[in-house]
């Protein structure tokens, strides 16, 4: 059933693809897809007919589905025979109102993934974000992953454009197989797109953030990003990413400048919320790697506190990186000692690994604590906290870390707008 359902999808799909001739943007890479897409469907919106992936959609059902521009219906037959006749009908008929750009996300999960979704949806702009250590499980290594990612650069457009995170070597080695224009991205000397003079602000007091300034360089012009909403590092890639395809759609960088004004990560992405207690929660529980962990301990790291308030980092176990396991949460463990923050509270198996870590980098054992759940983590820090703390959420999907989250929130009613995962079928 399931064969024949993607069978549709996709022959449907490419004759709807066909029919209206979108410009396709597809973005793939470890890290920072979501982040990517949002930034780009921002700037790209302010004056062109846009679409972009729904949550994560961005799989063999996910892809067609926004191609479609329709919601999963889950299990209901009749929700997917809906979808099919909606298909039919897009294809028959001209609808005058279908997006001329599609932002789609392309994630893979093994071998073979990439080239199915770019025969689905062939692209005319591809973006890597990165390429890191997350579903090594299924490819044993680095290098193969890169390869797999790869495909995407490699399908682009002869007229079209590859962007490149100029910052990630395998990201930035794909520029050899480009068939079309390259721009790289990055804070690293040597990018098309450069940020510079980066520059992150903490607003205490009123649980705001004044975010994150940065100068960008193209060419030798420079202008001024000002993103009051954003804090951390990866908003300012997914800026970048942005930035370099609306230069190539013909975007002026003052307007793409003026448009990052407004962006805004998806939740569990490093979101700041107002914790219990007038503490700061920095939830970024959406999921997590190691380049992705340490991004955020870097954050929590230039945060200033009172001298009388203490910084948390609240860690779960990083999955599916398979044989790199163990240095991975090894390393995350010295790196919180080398941030200087002042207590790190582990969740599930691996996160043993963080501890040790901490430790033997020079963490007094009394400021390290584990818990088996979520749950568990959860209540000893709302316990434990004090007027101006800051504690950083973040783990892989399966250990439910916005389960700690909304047990600190200052208004736990938010829960369903703040947080992630908190529709029914993951309660």
């Amino acid at each position: 059933m399931l064969y024949l359902l993607r069978w549709y999808l996709k022959l449907l799909s490419r004759l709807i693809l066909k029919k209206y001739r979108p410009e396709i943007i597809a973005i793939s890479g470890s890290i920072g897809k979501t982040s990517a897409k949002e930034a780009i469907f921002l700037v790209l919106s302010t004056r062109l007919s846009v679409r972009a992936s729904l949550k994560n959609y961005n799989n063999e059902l996910g892809v067609p589905l926004t191609i479609i521009g329709a919601v999963s219906p889950a299990k209901s037959l009749s929700g997917w025979l809906k979808i099919l006749i909606k298909s039919l009908k897009l294809f028959v008929f001209r609808d005058p109102t279908y997006p001329k750009i599609l932002v789609l996300e392309m994630g893979i999960d093994r071998p073979g993934d990439m080239k199915y979704l770019v025969d689905l949806a062939p692209p005319t702009i591809g973006v890597i974000t990165a390429v890191s250590y997350a579903h090594l499980d299924y490819f044993g290594t680095l290098q193969k992953i890169k390869k797999e990612k790869q495909v995407l650069i490699e399908n682009v457009s002869l007229k079209g454009l590859s962007v490149l995170n100029y910052d990630n070597e395998a990201a930035r080695s794909m520029a050899e197989v480009s068939p079309a224009r390259v721009l790289t991205y990055g804070f690293k000397i040597g990018a098309d797109l450069l940020a510079q003079d980066v520059n992150y602000k903490f607003q205490q007091g009123n649980y705001e953030i004044s975010g994150v300034n940065f100068k960008l360089n193209y060419e030798g012009s420079i202008v001024p990003v000002n993103m009051p909403n954003i804090l951390g590092e990866g908003g300012i890639y997914a800026a970048l990413a942005a930035a370099s395809v609306a230069l190539h759609l013909g975007f002026h960088l003052m307007e793409i400048a003026e448009s990052l004004r407004s962006l805004r990560l998806p939740a569990g992405r490093m979101q700041l919320l107002a914790g219990i207690k007038h503490t700061f929660l920095i939830d970024d529980s959406y999921n997590s790697s190691p380049e992705a962990c340490l991004s955020a301990l870097n954050v929590l790291g230039q945060i200033k506190v009172d001298k009388q308030a203490y910084k948390y980092a609240v860690l779960g176990d990083m999955l599916e990186i398979g044989n790199y396991k163990e240095e991975a949460h090894y390393n995350i463990g010295r790196e919180i000692f080398a941030q200087g923050i002042d207590f790190l509270v582990s969740v599930g198996v691996n996160s043993l690994i963080i501890d040790r870590g901490a430790k033997e980098a020079g963490m007094m054992a009394d400021h390290i604590f584990h818990f088996e759940t979520a749950e568990e983590a959860g209540i000893f820090v709302r316990e434990n906290l004090f007027e101006g703390d800051v504690v950083l959420i973040k783990g892989s999907q399966a250990i439910r870390l916005e389960k700690v989250t909304k047990k600190l929130l200052a208004e736990p009613e938010k829960a369903s707008k703040l947080l992630i995962r908190q529709e029914e079928s993951w309660q």
